[in-house]
């Protein structure tokens, strides 16, 4: 898991060659701004959802992970409050292969961070995370990269 700044977001690019694309996507679109909606950005390897999501209690969030895509989380309007616990001490629960996501519920999170307007989180397939901790509806980006590149 990594948390920063948008506007360190290329230091990462290393770690993953599609972390560019995203950067390049967000310098060519006014993308904090669009409808919200599914956007491929390249096929099967690069998309992001503009979404708005209900905000949750501690006790109410699903920590869930994900084998195929990295997500790159960025809340638009408010501060996002995120569960983390490393998938490695989750229970064995089931995996959707086709959705590329495993839920569980009444999991406690290690730990707790916030992220503000401005900020983002990159999780990978080992980190579990309870999204969208927060009063009101959260509007945010959610970029999914293939682990592949």
């Amino acid at each position: 898991m990594i948390i920063d700044n948008l506007e360190n977001l290329m230091l990462y690019a290393p770690l993953n060659p599609l972390i560019e694309e995203v950067w390049k996507f967000m310098q060519s679109h006014d993308w904090k701004n669009m409808a919200n909606g599914h956007y491929e950005l390249i096929t099967n390897r690069l998309f992001v959802n503009i979404e708005d999501d209900p905000g949750r209690t501690k006790d109410e969030a699903v920590i869930e992970y994900h084998r195929r895509m990295i997500d790159i989380q960025v809340p638009l309007n408010r501060n996002e409050i995120y569960g983390y616990v490393p998938v490695g001490d989750l229970p064995n629960i089931p995996f959707d292969t086709e959705k590329d996501i495993a839920k569980q519920p009444n999991a406690c999170p290690r730990g707790y961070m916030t992220l503000r307007p401005g900020e983002f989180a990159i999780f990978f397939p080992q980190d579990g995370h309870a999204p969208c901790i927060s009063e009101g509806t959260i509007h945010k980006a959610v970029f999914k990269l293939s682990v592949n590149g």
